[in-house]
C-alpha cells in the first residue's frame, strides 16, 4: 500500500449581517474578501425554512507544513 494522502479541509461560517431593522442583510463584501484572502472558498449556503440565508460555509484545504 502506499502513502496516499486524502486531502482535509476545515470549515468556517459567517452570518451575513443584518441592517438596522435586522431583517436586511448588508453587502458583506468586504468579509468575503478579506476569507477569500485567507484562502477560504465559499461552499455552500444554509437557508431559514421560510427563506433567507442563515448561514455561509466555507472550506479551505488543510496545510500539512
Amino acid at each position: 500500500m502506499g502513502t496516499e494522502m486524502h486531502q482535509q479541509w476545515e470549515y468556517r461560517t459567517l452570518e451575513p449581517p443584518k441592517g438596522l431593522t435586522k431583517r436586511e442583510t448588508v453587502d458583506p463584501t468586504d468579509e468575503l474578501n478579506r476569507l477569500g484572502a485567507e484562502g477560504w472558498e465559499l461552499a455552500e449556503t444554509i437557508s431559514y425554512d421560510g427563506g433567507g440565508t442563515k448561514l455561509l460555509l466555507f472550506k479551505r484545504p488543510v496545510s500539512h507544513e
